[in-house]
C-alpha cells in the first residue's frame, strides 16, 4: 500500500529523495488576490458575494449572535463537554509555564536595558471547517492568546449550510467554554483578509476592527492569503497539509505505527504519512495491518488516496542513526519514536514540530489531550520556525535607560562607530548632550 524508498548504503542528502505533498501556494495567491483585493475595498459586500461563491451561504450578517453561541454551549454533548474541558485545563497547565518575565540587565552603573514582554492587542484566530470541524483547534489557538495576556480575540470559521449559516455548533461550544464572545461566519481567504484589513458589516454592531496577528492552519487558499496579509498582520505560520513520520525498529508494533498512519491520513487526501524503519520485516507487517485496517475506517477512500500519494511512503535505512538523518532532514510536523531506548533518540532530534515518545504517546493524544499545542509546522518547516505558543503572541520591547554619567563614559565609542559608518550625526547627538 505504501511507496517504498530504499536509502539503505545511501550517503546522499535525503531531502530531495523523501515523500512531500507538492502544493504551489505563489500560484494559489494568484488566483485569491481578487478576492483579498475586494474585502479591503468593498468589505462586508465583497465578503458576502465570496462567501456566496465557495461555501453556498448568503450571509445577512458576519458576526455570530451571542445567543448563538450560548446555545451552542447548551446543546453540547456532555461527553465532547467534559473532553473539551480537559483539553482546556491540560492546555492552560503547559501554556502558563511559557509566559515570559520582563527581565532588566545592568550593562553598567547607570545604564540598564529592560526587555519586556508585551502582548499584541488584537489577534484573529482561524478555525477550519471543510472536510472536518475542530473545536479542538479553538483550544489550541485561544488558550496560548490568553495565557499571553491578548485582550481582545476574535474567531473566524466556515458559516456551515447545515447549520443555519453559522459556523459549526462545536466550535461555537468551544468558543463558549473558553469565554470567546466576537465570532464571525466567515471562512476561506475572506476570512483572512477581513481580520486582516477589517470590515464594516450589515451595522454598526457587525463590524470585524482588524487584527494585529492571524493564526489557525486551513487550506491552501487560507494559506495563501496569509501569505499576501503577511506585513500587514504577522502570521504564525503557512501551513500545509498535516504529516506523520515515524521513527520505528523491530520493537515497534505494526498494529500501533499502521493506526497512526492511518489517523493522520484521515485529515486530508494530500496528507502525508511516512514511516522510516531499519526493519523490512517491520514495513511488511504494517502494509499487511493497512490492508485490515484502512477498510474498517470510516473515511476509507479518503485514508486509501493519502497513503497511496506520493507524499506518504516507507523508507527503509540501514540504521537508526540514518533514520534519525532522515527524520531530521524531513523535519515532520509531527514525528512520533517507537524504538529501543526511544527518548534517547528523542532527544537527539533536532527538526520536528512536535515528538511523540514510545508507544503509548501517540499523535491523537497530542491532538486534544496532551496539553501540547496541535498548530505546528508542515512542509520542512519546522527546521527553522515553531510550533503556536504563547511566544506567538508576545512582542520583546528593549527599553534603554542611562544616565549622564553612564552615557558620557561610553561617547566616544559610540563617535567612533559613528564615524566610521559615515553616520557622523548619530555622534552628534550624544556629544551635544556634553556641550559646555
Amino acid at each position: 500500500m505504501l511507496n517504498r524508498i530504499d536509502l539503505r548504503g545511501s550517503r546522499r542528502d535525503p531531502r530531495g529523495l523523501l515523500p512531500r505533498a507538492q502544493l504551489d501556494v505563489s500560484q494559489a495567491v494568484e488566483k485569491i488576490r481578487p478576492v483579498v483585493a475586494a474585502v479591503r475595498e468593498h468589505g462586508f459586500a465583497a465578503i458576502r458575494e465570496a462567501t456566496e461563491r465557495f461555501d453556498g451561504v448568503r450571509l445577512e450578517r458576519l458576526r455570530v449572535p451571542a445567543e448563538a453561541i450560548a446555545a451552542a454551549e447548551s446543546s453540547l454533548d456532555p461527553q465532547v463537554r467534559a473532553a473539551l474541558l480537559v483539553a482546556i485545563e491540560r492546555a492552560r497547565k503547559v501554556h502558563a509555564d511559557q509566559r515570559r518575565t520582563d527581565v532588566t540587565t545592568q550593562v553598567v552603573p547607570g545604564g540598564t536595558v529592560t526587555e519586556r514582554w508585551v502582548p499584541v492587542s488584537r489577534v484573529g484566530l482561524y478555525v477550519p471547517g471543510g472536510l472536518a470541524v475542530y473545536p479542538s483547534t479553538v483550544v489550541m489557538n485561544v488558550v496560548p492568546a490568553q495565557a499571553a495576556g491578548v485582550g481582545s480575540l476574535v474567531v473566524a470559521s466556515p458559516p456551515q449550510p447545515d447549520n443555519g449559516g453559522l459556523p459549526d455548533s462545536r466550535v461555537l461550544a468551544a468558543c463558549a467554554l473558553l469565554g470567546v464572545g466576537e465570532v464571525y461566519a466567515v471562512g476561506g481567504a475572506q476570512a483572512i483578509a477581513m481580520l486582516g484589513y477589517g470590515s464594516d458589516g450589515a451595522d454598526e454592531n457587525d463590524r470585524c476592527e482588524p487584527v494585529d496577528v492571524i493564526t489557525g492552519p486551513g487550506n491552501i487558499w487560507v494559506t495563501a492569503a496569509k501569505r499576501l496579509l503577511q506585513g500587514t498582520v504577522g502570521i504564525d505560520a503557512e501551513a500545509g497539509p498535516t504529516e506523520i513520520a515515524i521513527l520505528a525498529d523491530d520493537t515497534a508494533s505494526p498494529v500501533h505505527v499502521a493506526a497512526d498512519l492511518i489517523s493522520q491520513a484521515e485529515h486530508d487526501p494530500l496528507a502525508a504519512s511516512v514511516l522510516v524503519t531499519d526493519s523490512p520485516e517491520l514495513a511488511d507487517a504494517v502494509d499487511a495491518q493497512l490492508a485490515v485496517q484502512v477498510p474498517a475506517t470510516k473515511h476509507e477512500a479518503r485514508v486509501l488516496e493519502a497513503l497511496g500519494g506520493t507524499q506518504s511512503g516507507v523508507v527503509l535505512v540501514d540504521d537508526l542513526a540514518q533514520g534519525l538523518a532522515v527524520v531530521d532532514a524531513y523535519a515532520a510536523e509531527h514525528l512520533e519514536i517507537q524504538t529501543r531506548d526511544a527518548r534517547e533518540w528523542a532527544m537527539r532530534v533536532r527538526n520536528a514540530g512536535a515528538i511523540f515518545v514510545g508507544a503509548y504517546s501517540p499523535v491523537s493524544l497530542g491532538d486534544y489531550a496532551a496539553g501540547s499545542n496541535h498548530v505546528l509546522p508542515t512542509a520542512g518547516c519546522a527546521r527553522h520556525s515553531s510550533g503556536l505558543s504563547v511566544q506567538s503572541f508576545l512582542r520583546g520591547i528593549h527599553v534603554v535607560e542611562y544616565d549622564e554619567a553612564a552615557l558620557r563614559d561610553v561617547a566616544p565609542h559610540v563617535v567612533a562607530l559613528a564615524n566610521a559608518e559615515d553616520l557622523p550625526a548619530h555622534g552628534q547627538a550624544v556629544t551635544a548632550r556634553f556641550a559646555s
